[in-house]
């Protein structure tokens, strides 16, 4: 409790997570509201307001990264090791903390864009009546809290802030994208890269809307696709506490 006492204060301590969590929630719910207000009647669906959530999850990411990297840059993390020797435990605490507030940014922005999109347009089509709308809003805070693990485990392999920063928006923005270009091969290893899974999760298992009639048949449903997700980010987070225990600080 301790270790996570203080590893919430030395969050909240500058002013980078705090401009992180609003521009996501701005991102996520301008853009979602902005797409629902504007969109065609037809378009008009309860994923549709998430339409900001990947951007939103972006900078979430760029918090979960400096979180690490910061502590790298300073040198504060050689004291944070001096005082507890056990490098494993001040890392997960740090991992659960900046986990939980993705969770809490995630759920808040995602109902607020829902929220205000119903209010706008007022249409009976963003009533939340079936199984896959709430997870079309009430799944982003876990993909939050998935992809603030990705970046987590990436700060900590790389603990330089413009590389781990780079690597994990270019990742989830580009590379997923470009091997999905492969030809005969592309489609099938885009279906297991973690961030469209976590989009499937999101997105699937609904009935056939025009926002999601060209997607390809997924290989896993919606809820397998995000244990898949969370499964590979822990399975990295993992790699990276191995080898901080390993490697000088």
């Amino acid at each position: 409790m301790t270790l996570l006492a203080i590893e919430r204060m030395k969050l909240f301590t500058t002013r980078s997570p705090w401009w992180c969590m609003f521009a996501a929630l701005l991102l996520t719910v301008g853009l979602g509201v902005l797409y629902a207000a504007t969109a065609p009647a037809e378009f008009t669906v309860v994923g549709a307001t998430q339409s900001g959530g990947q951007l939103g999850m972006m900078v979430f990411m760029v918090l979960a990264a400096l979180a690490v990297t910061t502590e790298y840059r300073f040198g504060t993390i050689r004291a944070t090791f001096q005082a507890v020797p056990n490098r494993t435990a001040v890392m997960l605490a740090k991992s659960t903390v900046v986990a939980a507030l993705a969770f809490v940014i995630g759920e808040i922005a995602a109902f607020l864009a829902w929220g205000v999109s119903y209010l706008i347009t007022g249409g009976e089509a963003l009533v939340l009546d079936a199984g896959h709308e709430w997870r079309n809003v009430a799944g982003l805070g876990l993909v939050y809290a998935g992809a603030a693990l990705y970046a987590l485990a990436v700060g900590m392999l790389v603990r330089q802030s413009a590389g781990a920063i780079s690597l994990v928006i270019v990742w989830a923005l580009l590379v997923e994208s470009l091997v999905g270009l492969l030809p005969r091969v592309g489609d099938d290893i885009f279906d297991w890269m973690p961030f469209a899974a976590a989009n499937r999760f999101l997105q699937g298992g609904g009935p056939q809307t025009p926002m999601t009639s060209q997607m390809p048949e997924a290989p896993i449903g919606p809820w397998a696709s995000l244990v898949y997700f969370l499964a590979v980010g822990v399975a990295l987070l993992v790699v990276a506490l191995i080898t901080v225990r390993k490697r000088d600080a």
